[in-house]
C-alpha cells in the first residue's frame, strides 16, 4: 500500500502513468484538474482564483501567505479525501509537496524530449507547433517560480523524488512496472505508525480548510495539528470572538473528537 504522487512537466505523461498504475494496483486515482474543480464547490472558491493562486507565484506586492495558504490547506484536503484504506495515486505537479508529511509517500517524477511533449500537445489539446512549444515552456516556467516562491525548490531536482522517469527510454508500462515493484519495497510499505500520520495529517488538513471556508474564520492565520482525533490548534487572531468561532468550526468537522485550543489574540491576516 502507499501513496503516489507523480510530478512532471507539461505534457510528460503522468495522467497515463497514473491510469497505468490505478488499473494495475486499485488504488483510487485523482488528477490535479479533478482536485481544484471539487475545492471550487467543497470551499467556494472561486475558480480562477484558485487557479491563479495554485499556479502562479504573486507579484512582490501582495506576497501575504494566508490566502494562499489556505487554499494549499483546502486542495490538500480534497485530495486526501480520495485516499482508501492508506493508498490513492495523484498526479499534479505539487503532490510530493502538499503531501510531504505522509511517511509512505512514493515521489515520482516524470520527464520526456520536446518531441513526446508535443505529441502528446497536439493529441489532448490539438495545439502544435510554435504555439505549443510556447504554452509548455509558459506553463512550466510558471511552476517552476511558484515552487520557488512557496518552498524554495526547483521542481526538476532529483532530490524531492523518489525515482525518476525519462520517457524518451522508457515507455509508459515499463515506468508503471517499476513503480509497482517500489510499492513492495519494504521502506515504502505503510505500517501502523505510517498510518496514523496520515489520518492525523488528512485531519488537520480537513480542519484547517474548514477554518479557511468560514467567513468567521478565514482571516485567521493559525496552525493545526492532529493526534489521534484530538485537534490542537495555534496562532494569533484579532479577537476573542474570533477565537471562539475557530474552536466551534473545528469542532464540528467530521472526526475531532477533542480541540485544544491555543491561540492568542495578536492580529488577523485579512485576506
Amino acid at each position: 500500500m502507499a501513496i503516489i504522487t507523480i510530478s512532471r512537466g507539461t505534457f510528460s505523461g503522468g495522467k497515463a502513468l497514473a491510469e497505468a498504475l490505478s488499473k494495475r494496483l486499485g488504488y483510487p486515482c485523482v488528477s490535479r484538474e479533478e482536485v481544484f474543480s471539487l475545492a471550487v464547490k467543497e470551499y467556494d472558491i472561486p475558480e480562477e482564483e484558485l487557479i491563479s493562486v495554485i499556479n502562479r507565484p504573486p507579484p512582490f506586492w501582495v506576497q501575504v501567505p494566508s490566502k494562499r495558504i489556505a487554499f494549499l490547506k483546502c486542495v490538500t484536503s480534497v485530495i486526501l479525501d480520495h485516499e482508501k484504506g492508506g493508498n490513492l495515486i495523484y498526479h499534479g505537479h505539487a503532490g510530493h509537496l502538499l503531501l510531504s508529511d505522509i511517511p509512505h509517500l512514493i515521489r515520482i517524477r516524470l520527464i520526456a524530449d520536446m518531441a513526446f511533449r508535443l505529441k502528446a500537445a497536439k493529441e489532448l489539446h490539438n495545439i502544435e507547433g510554435d504555439e505549443a512549444v510556447a504554452y509548455i515552456e509558459k506553463t512550466d516556467n510558471e511552476r517552476n517560480k511558484w515552487a520557488r516562491f512557496f518552498y524554495g525548490i526547483e521542481l526538476g531536482d532529483p532530490n524531492l523524488y523518489d525515482a525518476v522517469f525519462n520517457l524518451q527510454r522508457n515507455t509508459i508500462d515499463d515506468v508503471c512496472e517499476l513503480v509497482v515493484r517500489m510499492t513492495e519495497f519494504e521502506q515504502h510499505k505503510t505500517t501502523e505508525a505510517s498510518l496514523k500520520a496520515l489520518y492525523d495529517f488528512k485531519l488537520a488538513s480537513r480542519v484547517w480548510a474548514n477554518i479557511a471556508k468560514d467567513k468567521h474564520t478565514r482571516s485567521a492565520p493559525v496552525n493545526v495539528f492532529a493526534d489521534n482525533g484530538t485537534v490542537s490548534i495555534t496562532g494569533n487572531v484579532g479577537s476573542e470572538k474570533t477565537v471562539e468561532a475557530v474552536t466551534q468550526v473545528a469542532s464540528l468537522v467530521k472526526g475531532v473528537m477533542k480541540v485544544n485550543n491555543n491561540i492568542g489574540i495578536g492580529g488577523d491576516l485579512y485576506w
